[in-house]
């Protein structure tokens, strides 16, 4: 079976099918091939890129949030196709006046507004990643670039004043494959020598590459970063504060370390939290409380709620067969856990869209081709007996509290990612052509961008 690399795809039209109306593509190309910045930061940027950090100047801050009281429905979502035939989408960002972006694993990013779909860069740099043709029915775990390639996606928070979009990619470099994230100039005729290195070094490899990025609710720059080793061939610097893979980053605009940053022992100064396996979820509770989800081994899936400067116990603990457990440890453990999610994207929903979701960790699942959602609470009591799954180990997180329900399964297939749009609307895209889909996926028009409403 004929597969289509990324440089071969650029050439055959139609690649972007939006339901709504067809816009014209345009093609830019970005080797980002720019120095590591130092501490103190890019100092070559055009633009202003400072931020306000005042957390309650979020437009959703609630130091008083309470968790849902019952369980979300089980039924009763529509789903509407907003573009398909897409290679492999990972991440969806909206800018403050409301424009969609979306990357594709195999190398671009792309503006959706209007109803019309248009290429914003290309970036050379990106290895050469692929996708299965829609329909397709090999059975292929591993693509040419594997679970590398463009990833991740933050706009800045002053978009279009300050016209950055951020990404998060795979590239080859004279010492291997590495994992940095570049800012582009959406304005620039030549984005090649308008973009810049914020964060480098980044542990890579086919697997555990990581990739979320975002700015959370205090206009930080937040990098889910993977451990880039998933044969485990040096667990020391996976454990290490010092290293970068296996890491939650959180620096400025800039890629500055943040002054109120943790200041842990022998740790590098832009590291907020160590111990992960391969995080691709980031989300806020709406006091600013982070949370993220990571994949766990043969097993082992995680939902976190962070503190700075804590370790979370990877490559020693996790709750599966070969590894230590965490009772008994300094480790801080999950909220929530289980064998099959492989849990991918995360929003916590606050939209008024889908009423029976509101208040609550939505959280694209790849491998159990559904959404789950996650009900989290500091009083348990709010938990009721009608969620599907209840997450109250003894050994679990102490402070916070969690019960779980699947959604949609088998209906989109694999779920990379779910943001909500600032119409308060819930969206999704799919990621079917990656080679590991199953029960009837990737589909002739898949991959997709949906939103998800009531019936």
């Amino acid at each position: 079976m004929t597969r289509y690399t990324r440089r071969r795809l650029l050439g055959l039209a139609g690649a972007l099918s939006l339901s709504a109306a067809a816009g014209c593509l345009s093609e830019s190309n970005d080797e980002s091939a720019t120095p590591t910045p130092g501490e103190t930061g890019v100092d070559e940027m055009p633009y202003d890129v400072g931020v306000s950090h005042e957390i309650a100047q979020w437009d959703g801050y609630d130091a008083d949030w309470t968790a849902p009281e019952t369980a979300p429905e089980q039924g009763g979502y529509e789903i509407e196709v907003l573009a398909e035939n897409l290679e492999i989408p990972w991440d969806i960002a909206f800018s403050p006046d409301g424009e969609l972006f979306l990357t594709e694993r195999t190398g671009r990013i792309l503006t959706l507004a209007q109803g019309e779909g248009e290429t914003v860069t290309e970036p050379d740099a990106v290895v050469d990643a692929e996708s299965l043709p829609p329909g397709s029915d090999e059975d292929s775990w591993y693509v040419e670039g594997g679970e590398g390639g463009l990833l991740g996606l933050a706009i800045h928070p002053n978009y279009p004043d300050v016209p950055l979009v951020y990404a998060y990619f795979t590239t080859e470099t004279d010492d291997g494959r590495t994992n940095r994230v570049v800012a582009f100039d959406t304005t620039a005729d030549d984005q090649n020598e308008n973009s810049w290195v914020i964060v480098d070094g980044i542990p890579a490899d086919a697997y555990h590459n990581g990739g979320r990025i975002t700015f959370g609710p205090a206009n930080y720059l937040w990098v889910a970063a993977g451990d880039g080793d998933p044969a485990l061939d040096d667990p020391d610097a996976i454990a290490d504060p010092g290293t970068l893979g296996g890491k939650i980053l959180r620096v400025e605009p800039d890629g500055s370390t943040p002054a109120d940053n943790p200041d842990i022992e022998g740790g590098d100064p832009r590291v907020y939290t160590y111990g992960h396996r391969n995080p691709q979820g980031l989300a806020w509770l709406p006091d600013g409380t982070p949370v993220i989800t990571e994949h766990g081994p043969g097993g082992g899936d995680e939902v976190n709620v962070l503190r700075a400067g804590e370790n979370y116990g990877w490559p020693a603990a996790r709750n599966s067969e070969g590894f230590d457990s965490y009772s008994g440890t300094d480790y801080q453990p999950p909220v929530a856990g289980a064998p099959s999610w492989a849990p991918s994207g995360s929003v916590f929903y606050t939209g008024e869209a889908v009423p029976s979701l509101q208040g609550r960790l939505l959280v694209g699942g790849l491998i159990s081709q559904q959404i789950v959602a996650i009900t989290l609470a500091e009083d348990e009591s709010r938990l009721s007996a009608d969620h599907a799954g209840r997450h109250d180990a003894d050994w679990m997180d102490e402070e916070y509290h969690a019960a779980s329900t699947p959604l949609l399964a088998d209906e989109l297939g694999r779920i990379r990612h779910l943001e909500e749009g600032p119409d308060g609307e819930l969206y999704a895209v799919t990621s079917n052509r990656d080679g590991r889909a199953g029960d009837g996926f990737p589909t002739e028009r898949d991959d997709k961008l949906v939103r998800i409403r009531p019936r």
